[in-house]
């Protein structure tokens, strides 16, 4: 139990913006084997993303006035506060594997430019598409209304329950997904540098074994409020679009860096909403 609230403090300084220092840094520890056994902990990080959204999305809904264009604000406000949250970790893996792709076919060109901490054209419209595609589900989820046909403004009540166990459900799924590239693809980013350098070496089946069993408590968890039906197509989204970052990385690239895997957490949790919306349908 030590071991494991070690690893899980140091998967939380890895990964947020929230403290992990002095005493209790020192007793979590440092160690690149440190860090790469905290990857079984990734997704135990997106418990704790995923509830600060839901919990956000949930208060605003309860606390504005009630209208047609609530779950569009209350899902914009939860997305800043997990980007807050996260220090745009993997939003910044977005843009920069987008404008390495952009930029060049040549794979060592395209490392090269990922490496560029200066956005560029493809990275920015990355991160505008992304975050627009992320908004527009998360507030069409939330207006589902009981399932009526046309909703009038006038008696629109949103189901407060779906778009919070959708948010923690995807941002727990999200970061558990990639650590599967991690798995059965190469590192191909400069080691000597990379943040990722600890995550190089394969990650061991016992760490997918804990990886798996955050993602299905979170799935358990959230049931109640998502249906089976919604669920499968939500996570077949989810591993449709896992794989599709997979055989993209591997023919552009020839294997993974950090950035290919903050990116895979986006496209993933967006695929996992868009699911959830189709199997909703």
């Amino acid at each position: 139990m030590t071991q494991f609230i070690r690893h899980y403090l140091l998967a939380i300084q890895f990964f947020t913006r929230i403290p992990v220092t002095g005493a209790l840094a020192a007793w979590a520890g440092y160690s690149p084997a440190m860090l790469r056994a905290s990857a079984a902990h990734f997704p135990g990080v997106g418990w704790l993303v995923g509830a600060v959204a839901a919990g956000v999305y949930a208060l605003l809904t309860a606390l504005l006035p009630l209208t047609v264009f609530t779950p569009l604000v209350a899902a914009a406000l939860s997305t800043v506060a997990t980007v807050l949250l996260t220090g745009a970790f993997h939003e910044d893996g977005l843009a920069d594997l987008s404008d390495g792709l952009g930029g060049s076919s040549d794979a060592p060109r395209a490392l090269e430019i990922m490496k560029d901490s200066r956005i560029g054209a493809f990275g920015a419209l990355a991160l505008v598409l992304a975050l627009g595609s992320k908004l527009a589900l998360i507030a069409m989820l939330g207006s589902l209304d009981a399932g009526l046909p046309d909703v009038d403004e006038a008696d629109f009540a949103p189901q407060a329950w779906l778009v919070p166990a959708a948010l923690f459900a995807g941002h727990v799924v999200s970061r558990g997904l990639p650590l599967l590239l991690i798995r059965v693809l190469p590192h191909v980013g400069d080691a000597a540098t990379s943040k990722s350098k600890p995550l190089a070496e394969q990650i061991s089946l016992s760490s997918l074994g804990v990886a798996f069993l955050w993602c299905f408590m979170a799935l358990a968890l959230v049931s109640y409020a998502l249906n089976a039906t919604a669920l499968i197509a939500a996570l077949s989204f989810s591993v449709i679009a896992l794989l599709w970052m997979g055989r993209l990385f591997t023919r552009r690239l020839g294997g993974f860096t950090g950035d290919c895997l903050g990116a895979t957490q986006q496209v993933c949790e967006i695929a996992f909403y868009l699911g959830l919306a189709v199997g909703l349908a």
